[in-house]
Formats: C-alpha cells, structure tokens, sequence
C-alpha cells in the first residue's frame, strides 16, 4: 500500500465580525476626536466673547481699581473691627480653658461654655457662662472656690438646680 498524502489546507476566510468591530471602534475614535476639538474651538470663543462684553461693559480691566479711596478707608476700618473684636472674644477663652482643665474632675462634669458678647454700643463686659453639674454640692463649692483667684472672670454666680 501507497502511503497517503492528504494536503488539507482550510480556506481561508476573513473574520468579517472582528473586522467590522474594528472598523466601528477606529470611526467612534475620530468622532470623539473631532467631537472634542470643535468643542474647545466652540469654549475658545465663547470665552473671547464673554471677554469682550467684561471690556464693554467696563469689568475686569486689568488698569482700573476695583474699590475708590473711600471703599478702601472703609473696608480698612470694618476689618480693623472685625480684628478687634475676635481677639476680645478669643483673649479670656485660652486662661479660662485652661483654668478650666487644671480644676480636679472627680465629681463635676462640665457641660457647656457659653459665650455672651455684648452688643455694639453696650458699655458692659463680655460674660461666658461655665455650666457645670455634681451630685455633690461639695464639689461643685470646691470648684468654685479653686475658680475665685482667677482675676479675669470677674463676676461668680452659682445657680442650684435641683
């Protein structure tokens, strides 16, 4: 017997699905580029436009002041009061937190802090109010009394809930 020789070769055809994809993904690819750049073509001159209208109108001209001399003083003196009075209101906070955190806090629990600042053509002090709360009334005259010497509370109130 003759040995056989087969030459089998497969017809070669072309995927016709992964080409199509491919075809399809490269054109989606243009279109979002050229997408792209007519929108920042459309940004560039909406943006020269609004630019003209600020020119026009007088706004954002690099050589002209935003504030007159006037303005300025004023805005000068209202931010000088707005300095003046947060450091009156943060000056007595630092001594009295830290008055507050060298008391003994075995049988008071502090609950709040309150600040009172008085209005602007008021003469009296600013108060901040210490709230505090014991079962024992010892402790709560004991923290008192360790609260006296300090000079810049001023005025000692103590008020019993029962």
């Amino acid at each position: 017997m003759r040995p056989l020789l087969l030459d089998f070769q497969p017809r070669r055809h072309i995927p016709v699905l992964g080409v199509s994809l491919l075809l399809a993904s490269v054109l989606l690819a243009l279109a979002c580029a050229a997408l792209y750049r007519h929108l920042n073509e459309q940004e560039q001159l909406q943006q020269q436009q609004l630019q003209q209208a600020q020119h026009q109108l007088g706004g954002d001209v690099p050589g002209k002041a935003g504030l007159t001399p006037a303005e300025s003083r004023e805005q000068e003196q209202n931010l000088a009061q707005m300095r003046q009075v947060s450091q009156q209101m943060r000056r007595p906070w630092e001594r009295l937190f830290a008055m507050l955190e060298s008391l003994p806090q075995d049988d008071v629990a502090l609950l709040s802090l309150t600040p009172d600042a008085p209005a602007s053509g008021e003469q009296r002090r600013a108060e901040r109010r210490v709230v505090a709360q014991s079962r024992n009334p010892h402790a709560i005259a004991r923290s008192r009394s360790a609260i006296q010497p300090v000079g810049h509370l001023g005025d000692q109130r103590c008020q019993s809930l029962d």
